[in-house]
């Protein structure tokens, strides 16, 4: 029970911590694209995308860089608003509700998508807008607390133009484990859980294959990864009618784990994902609205 719980917590939500460093600047974030140059050209993803991470004293974080085909003035927006937020962190598969105040986000998840909303474990994430600029923008959302003895939730996206047309993303997730915590995903990770990898090679066998990295941090970077295509998806709605935005962002996102299966690949097939989404999508409208009325 206690490693199921545990499991629940890492993939619980989007998160920041001290262990990424912000660029705090539109000239560092640039700067840091230059010096990712390599990276963003040639890599696995096939464009320009750059998946970090790193853990140490119960410290996990990970990062996600990306050039974006959008420009700066069309997307800072579409991540500037809290509502907005909302849209997308619903996008990942566990997650059954999500309700943005003025400062909080509400985060509602499930240990597994067909999971009532009633068994959903609820995060509060504090959210602000740490910078907004005509060329530098940062929000962050932390929760100081999470299920089972995890702590310290964080998910920070800063954002920068690098010409009329193209922005620069950096996104950056962490979470702090506790001792039992991270002993039970360890042993998980050891034994049931030995096939799943993330991204990050570190090594490659005499035929050429690669070995990704396993266990606790390659469940660290498959959860970065989910909810930076979880962004994605929401900045590829934009030039979609409003009434059709829900479902693009949600045949986006499923596409988008898709062309990782070896990595991210659900276990709910895509009709199942998306009946799954529309109905929690039509419960929580029908709840604002009817909040709106109140």
């Amino acid at each position: 029970m206690l490693l199921r719980a545990c499991l629940f917590g890492v993939a619980l939500c989007a998160a920041l911590l001290a262990g990424p460093v912000q660029a705090q600047d539109a000239e560092t974030l640039r700067a840091r694209h230059a010096a990712l140059r390599e990276q963003l050209a040639g890599n696995p993803f096939g464009r320009p995308l750059h998946l970090e991470s790193r853990e140490g004293s119960g410290v996990h974080a990970g990062e996600v860089y990306a050039t974006l085909d959008k420009p700066y003035g069309t997307v800072a927006p579409a991540l500037q608003a809290i509502e907005q937020w909302c849209g997308i962190l619903i996008l990942p598969a566990n997650v059954k509700r999500c309700q943005a105040s003025r400062e909080e986000i509400s985060l509602y998840v499930a240990r597994k998508p067909q999971d009532p909303l009633e068994d959903a474990y609820r995060v509060d994430f504090r959210y602000s807008v740490a910078a907004a600029s005509v060329d530098y923008m940062r929000v962050e959302l932390g929760a100081a607390s999470g299920p089972f003895g995890t702590t310290n939730y964080r998910i920070s996206v800063e954002l920068a133009p690098l010409d009329e047309r193209r922005a620069f993303l950096h996104m950056a997730y962490s979470y702090t484990l506790g001792v039992m915590a991270r002993l039970a995903m360890q042993g998980y990770f050891a034994t049931a859980g030995r096939d799943k990898v993330g991204f990050s090679i570190v090594e490659q066998l005499p035929d050429g294959r690669p070995v990704y990295v396993d266990g606790v941090r390659g469940a660290l970077e498959r959860t970065t990864m989910r909810y930076y295509l979880a962004i994605e998806a929401h900045l590829g709605s934009l030039d979609t009618p409003p009434s059709e935005r829900l479902e693009a962002r949600l045949r986006a996102w499923y596409a988008g784990i898709e062309r990782h299966p070896r990595q991210l690949r659900e276990e709910l097939r895509r009709d199942e994902y998306l009946r799954l989404k529309r109905a929690e999508a039509a419960l929580q409208q029908g709840d604002a609205a009817s909040g709106a009325t109140r």
